[in-house]
């Protein structure tokens, strides 16, 4: 079998955009988005594309436009974990003290205990503690200032100068209001950030550009929409569901371009979710999964006993997933595209076939990156079973980590399913397609038009 580049040669271009068979027909606007040069598809095979996802879309705005929260309800602030006012504030000073003068323990690590081992007295007595002395930066109390006593067997150190998160409890003795919770990580994190932006413009371009862009909306539609309408109490499945389709269209659209081939990946993605879905919801129920299994859910099932938290587990499976389908479903459907480019004559059985043969690689390595992605999120929690020496099934069945197994093994399943669909589909979309008078459907090996031998062989397939 002759051998084809995998990138077809590109034909000079007339300026017309007419006469191409990758540049003409209905497509001229989406020449920056696409891949590569992709062929266009035929009046009637847009209006089949079209006569499916005009109506999901608009059933995503509607659902968008009913579901849309009026406004996150207020609480009445507890002081515990997140749910405690904080103000940025700046170390000004940090002396070193004795510990048993301001009655703390005087701890210090195990590595550096004596040998001796004369108990608590002796540390509390040896023991040397810093001061520090913090300035709020922010709010009604700015530049009021407290003490925080470090301990030698802290984990965070306070310094001078360093940039640190205080906590407000006004129901405190006015000394001890505040209290210093947290490094300030805002400088850091905004210069990784801007790092992450630039490297992508740089290698993307204008593509980057565009994905950063989609990011970006991405997030507003998570924070404006899906989180708010879940405090007021809407089904957390259904706005999900809403939030993650609309996610899909405005980013595929967007990185991808208004095309066939982006159309197809957003059907292929869509499946994957129903399924994600429904399988995630009968397993839910059968593991008898509530979702409220640490400290964070069960403050927030506290303070909006409303949210039903096995539906938030389910939602956060579906979003959890939304971004790795979308790389797969893309992917196989562009190879598939550029399979036919290169041998339009190739009729659905073989590109599906050799489209097939490459989502196999895409499977494997995407699996294992999910599921090492979520053993890295829970290491910690692992790492107590192992201390624990608890058995693998003592430590399967805990519902902490069975809520992980369902996440990951319901999310690869997705995956997994989401190639064959998206390669069939793809397949199906450009052998199927009926070329007009003259439209060239693709290019030969050597560049020339492959209007009629490929237009003849799907005419004798029909």
């Amino acid at each position: 079998m002759q051998n084809h580049p995998y990138e077809p040669p590109e034909p000079p271009h007339t300026g017309s955009g007419e006469g191409d068979g990758r540049h003409g027909g209905g497509h001229g606007h989406s020449h920056g988005h696409s891949h590569g040069p992709a062929a266009p598809v035929s009046k009637h095979l847009r209006k089949v594309i079209a006569a499916i996802l005009i109506p999901f879309a608009t059933a995503v705005v509607v659902g968008l436009v009913v579901l849309w929260p009026g406004g996150a309800p207020s609480h009445e602030r507890t002081g515990v974990g997140f749910d405690r006012q904080t103000q940025q504030a700046t170390v000004t000073a940090v002396v070193e003290v004795s510990c048993e003068s301001v009655n703390a323990s005087g701890q210090t690590p195990p590595d550096d205990t004596s040998s001796g081992g004369n108990g608590s007295a002796s540390r509390k007595a040896n023991g040397t503690c810093k001061k520090a002395t913090i300035r709020i930066d922010t709010g009604k109390d700015k530049g009021r200032t407290f003490t925080e006593i470090v301990q030698p067997d802290q984990s965070r150190q306070l310094h001078q100068g360093e940039k640190v998160v205080a906590a407000y409890e006004p129901s405190a003795p006015k000394d001890l209001q505040y209290s210093v919770t947290d490094v300030d990580r805002k400088f850091p994190m905004a210069l990784l950030a801007g790092i992450f932006a630039i490297a992508v413009v740089a290698v993307g371009r204008l593509r980057g550009v565009m994905a950063l862009i989609a990011l970006a909306v991405s997030f507003l539609v998570l924070t404006l929409f899906i989180l708010p309408a879940i405090l007021q109490g809407a089904n957390p499945l259904l706005v999900a569901v809403v939030g993650a389709s609309a996610i899909m269209l405005i980013a595929l659209y967007m990185c991808h371009g208004l095309s066939a081939r982006t159309s197809v990946a957003v059907l292929g993605t869509l499946v994957s979710l129903v399924l994600i879905g429904l399988l995630g919801s009968e397993f839910i129920d059968w593991a008898v999964l509530t979702g409220n299994t640490d400290d964070n859910t069960g403050l927030i099932h506290g303070l909006y006993p409303s949210i039903d938290m096995s539906g938030l587990l389910l939602a956060g499976v579906i979003i959890g997933s939304l971004g790795v389908l979308d790389d797969v479903t893309v992917t196989q459907t562009s190879a598939v595209w550029e399979l036919h480019e290169a041998n339009p004559s190739m009729g659905w059985r073989g590109l599906y076939r050799a489209g097939i043969r490459i989502g196999r690689d895409h499977i494997a390595s995407v699996v294992n990156t999910l599921v090492l992605a979520y053993a890295g999120a829970a290491l910690p929690l692992l790492l107590l079973f192992s201390i624990a020496q608890s058995s693998v099934t003592t430590v399967a069945n805990s519902e902490l980590v069975a809520e992980e197994i369902v996440r990951t093994l319901v999310g690869s399943i997705g995956l997994v399913a989401s190639v064959p669909v998206t390669t069939a589909l793809a397949a199906l979309v450009v052998s199927a397609d009926r070329p007009g008078p003259g439209q060239e459907t693709g290019r030969t090996a050597d560049g020339r038009p492959a209007t009629t031998r490929g237009g003849r062989g799907r005419r004798r397939k029909k």
